[in-house]
């Protein structure tokens, strides 16, 4: 079939890399347009745009899919299927009409589970053991049409959505790969959705990634975890912004666990930091968690235990402080 991948991001790159080896034959990309990025402001062509130019493909970057001169593109490239990852814009009717096949998009979850922009983080957060990916035709509505194939994915313990988020896109493009080839056949058996186990995951905000010490130690745990690496965990301290990375262990309220005494004093208030020579815990609803990796504002990431060295002037004197809560 003559295939075009519509992508934005580095995720659907194993999707590029496979639909280009494969029978397929993959005519061009189809990416947003540069944006742009870092202090310079400078315009980057989006990761698929440039594996994309890289492979010799055609790239194309329309401000909006129904622009009158991207769908007669379209219609001059006689697509048979445009394979979607990750595209990063809603699909007018116009362009879902033109390949012989429709638009067939790749989803980060086990749909109707997680319809929507942030499937994975919204998993994460939530806890979910299991996850996947699934092929589906689009349809007009949201991540709402026929399915072909899914494929699932245990979830790793402490694993943050960025890490899950690189695994499923590796197994997704085999996935992808498959539901074309079935395609091309005439085996395609899509399944309408039911709605059954249906989730919505809206994109998670800078808002939503602060972090909230008030609840309990797993609900921090995996909220840390699903903002990371985006849009980023985060709190304040002496009303300054705080990148918080992964934490280095989280406990349960068990008696000795809490540290440095704290046991045997009132109780700290959420968000207490209480600093050691080689750890740094804060308090939570339900007991104290270690932080790993903590980042100032305009400075790199670093060990926590390095960072209240520094505020503190020297070496950690057990004072408790408290994050912005």
């Amino acid at each position: 079939m003559r295939i075009l991948l519509a992508g934005t991001p580095a995720v659907a790159l194993p999707s590029l890399e496979a639909l280009a080896g494969s029978s397929h034959e993959l005519v061009g990309a189809i990416t947003r347009p540069d944006r742009r990025s870092g202090r310079g402001r400078h315009l980057e062509a989006s990761p698929v745009a440039q594996a994309a130019e890289a492979l010799g493909l055609p790239v194309f970057k329309p401000d909006h899919p129904r622009d009158r001169d991207f769908l007669a593109t379209l219609r001059a490239l006689e697509p048979d299927a445009v394979a979607t990852v990750a595209y990063g814009a809603l699909l007018p009717g116009s362009a879902l009409a033109i390949p012989r096949y429709g638009w067939i998009n790749l989803h980060f979850s086990l749909l109707p589970a997680w319809r929507g922009a942030a499937p994975v983080q919204r998993a994460v957060w939530a806890g979910d053991e299991i996850t996947g990916a699934t092929t589906f035709q689009i349809v007009e509505a949201l991540d709402s049409g026929p399915v072909y194939g899914v494929v699932t994915y245990e979830m790793p313990p402490r694993a943050t959505s960025g890490e899950v988020l690189e695994a499923l896109a590796a197994d997704g493009a085999g996935l992808l790969t498959t539901t074309l080839d079935l395609v091309a056949s005439g085996a395609a058996r899509p399944q309408p959705q039911t709605g059954e186990g249906l989730s919505y995951a809206p994109k998670v905000t800078v808002e939503e990634a602060q972090v909230d010490w008030h609840a309990p130690a797993i609900a921090v745990d995996r909220q840390i975890r699903a903002c990371t690496p985006a849009p980023g965990a985060w709190t304040t301290f002496r009303g300054q912004r705080l990148k918080i990375g992964p934490l280095a262990a989280w406990r349960t309220p068990s008696g000795k666990n809490d540290p440095k005494g704290c046991d045997s004093r009132p109780e700290p208030a959420p968000g207490t930091v209480v600093t050691g020579k080689r750890d740094v815990v804060v308090k939570t609803a339900t007991g104290f968690v270690t932080l790993g990796r903590v980042a100032p504002a305009g400075r790199s990431w670093m060990d926590a235990a390095a960072w209240t060295r520094g505020v503190q002037g020297g070496q950690p004197d057990n004072d408790e402080e408290r994050f912005d809560a």
